[in-house]
């Protein structure tokens, strides 16, 4: 964190983040939250190099991971935040300036009684209309089949996004996925187009 965060790590500020000025291009931006380890992030990274990579993450050794695999792959399109996403979505990423974002087995909070702490719900969906620019895409996949309900019912009541027929296919295998597995659960995996995106009030 000390060597790296500085190179690699944005902090907020009460300001909109100027995306296109932290990057050393001016790619199309991916942001994915909640990235764990970001050992997703990363190989994402490397095999896009035409795209700028921009991750969320609340745990400080995720963060402290993924920067180690940015050094050591030499990624010069990744970016981290250290922030919960829904403060960083609110106040620190401009309108209209995502082309995508990921969001890769969020925790479930399968417990009935802590539904409600899900990130995906109806004020969530209007947010990321608002962060993506129109056509952008949202990506999604999960191993708990009532998320995955709950977020289809979500998303089906948003008259901002369409269904694609198929996600993009660039996600990697992750720890995620083989956890899945071992615990017998089949993956969902979804994503929608901000193609019905409404004007922002000025």
């Amino acid at each position: 964190m000390t060597e790296l965060w500085p190179r690699f790590g944005i902090d907020l500020t009460t300001d909109p983040l100027n995306l296109q000025s932290l990057f050393d291009s001016e790619a199309p931006i991916t942001l994915e939250i909640g990235i764990g380890n970001g050992d997703c992030l990363a190989a994402m990274a490397a095999i896009a190099p035409d795209t700028n990579f921009l991750g969320i993450e609340v745990h400080e050794p995720g963060i402290g991971h993924c920067l180690l695999r940015i050094a050591e792959e030499n990624l010069q399109n990744v970016r981290l935040i250290h922030r919960d996403a829904i403060e960083v979505l609110k106040s620190g990423i401009p309108d209209n300036s995502l082309a995508r974002v990921n969001l890769f087995f969020p925790d479930p909070w399968h417990k009935k009684r802590h539904n409600k702490r899900r990130i995906v719900q109806s004020e969530f969906v209007r947010l990321l209309s608002q962060k993506l620019q129109q056509d952008g895409i949202f990506h999604v996949a999960t191993d708990w089949p009532d998320y995955a309900e709950h977020i289809a019912e979500i998303m089906t009541a948003s008259a901002e996004f369409t269904p694609l027929p198929a996600p993009p296919n660039d996600r990697p295998v992750t720890r995620f996925d083989m956890r899945g597995q071992r615990l017998g659960h089949e993956n969902w995996e979804q994503a929608w187009c901000n193609c019905n995106k409404l004007p922002i009030a000025s």
